[in-house]
């Protein structure tokens, strides 16, 4: 087997170590020092920031189990990318994001990913993407530091470590050859979705905690085996779930669910009783996040009743909580990537 290697400049390279060799296909990670302009830098000359060089992490990785485009998008979920020189509170060009490849033969895969962020932001990302000039192993005690130091400084959240077992145990359990487009492992796993949104609820749910976690399908109102022009024609019907008995129908636009379908984004809500329309399935939710699921059939386009394009839900991700502001922007972009599969 011919393992490939990557280098991933996040912050503060302690907890970017120990970020990338929870990822299935991951083989080793060294940190070290990439891309300055001096020869075999120590800590203490980098820490100075006069150096060039950046806190970087090689992964070495089996491409038969992860690809670069999937490590590239891992990477983008543990860092602030529109941050210029911080992360957290780490500061200065020793702690910049950057993505240095050895092989030009990764750069399209990259790029790609690349754009995929930024059309997620909106906006282009600071991280730098550029080929290895130079990379030296750091010092030995920075070698898994946080397994030797469980209760040393990482700039990482522990629901970020949560998150990460859950996507790695969903990609275990259904394959990652689907995700939406992104360059991934081809193995497309379990084929029939109710299957999958049962799978899926099934890990969130058991390896968050939250109190209400399941799947509305988008439905033609007149039946399963019938044809819709158009939204209004349809509703949202119950899917697989884990928690207590819910609704089991919502309307294009209705309550938080029916409102993420019909604006097509995920929508947080911290105070369900502060939502305009709030349909109360259950008096114990307290704060709620849903998150459209889109078709990748290859078409992925329908049409409003004003005969404009947008892309096709199928169904959203419906998850709730017994106490307020559970969820926020790092929830969303986890839940994001999940359903993706």
């Amino acid at each position: 087997m011919r393992f490939k290697e990557i280098y991933f400049a996040g912050g503060c390279f302690w907890g970017v170590e120990h970020f990338f060799k929870r990822i299935t296909g991951v083989v080793s990670t060294t940190p070290g020092y990439a891309n300055g302009h001096i020869a075999n830098p120590t800590y203490e000359q980098v820490y100075r920031d006069n150096t060039g060089f950046a806190e970087t992490v090689l992964v070495k990785y089996n491409p038969d189990a992860v690809s670069p485009g999937l490590l590239c998008r891992l990477f983008f979920m543990i860092i602030d990318p529109l941050s210029l020189n911080r992360q957290g509170e780490d500061v200065g060009t020793r702690y910049r994001t950057g993505v240095y490849y050895s092989s030009e033969t990764d750069l399209p895969v990259l790029q790609a990913a690349f754009a995929a962020e930024s059309e997620r932001l909106g906006a282009a990302p600071v991280t730098e993407l550029l080929p290895l000039r130079c990379f030296y192993d750091a010092e030995d005690y920075h070698q898994k530091y946080l397994d030797k130091n469980p209760g040393g400084y990482c700039h990482l959240s522990l629901k970020t470590f949560a998150y990460l077992k859950v996507f790695e145990k969903v990609r275990l359990y259904l394959g990652d050859g689907t995700s939406g487009g992104h360059d991934t492992v081809s193995s497309p796993g379990e084929a029939d979705p109710i299957a999958r949104m049962s799978e899926i609820a099934a890990i969130i749910h058991e390896g968050m905690g939250f109190f209400w976690t399941g799947f509305y399908r988008v439905v033609p109102k007149a039946g399963p085996n019938t044809t819709a022009d158009t939204p209004e024609e349809c509703q949202l019907v119950l899917g697989p779930f884990q928690g207590s008995p819910a609704c089991l129908r919502i309307g294009y636009g209705r309550g938080v669910c029916g409102t993420a379908w019909k604006e097509q984004r995920t929508i947080v809500v911290p105070d369900v009783e502060q939502f305009p329309g709030h349909i109360a399935c259950s008096s114990a939710s307290r704060s709620e996040i849903v998150v459209p699921v889109f078709a990748d059939d290859g078409q992925g386009q329908e049409s409003d009743s004003a005969g404009n394009s947008s892309r096709h839900v199928t169904a959203v991700l419906d998850i709730d909580s017994d106490h307020l502001a559970t969820f926020d922007a790092e929830d969303a972009k986890w839940l994001e990537l999940i359903v993706d599969l």
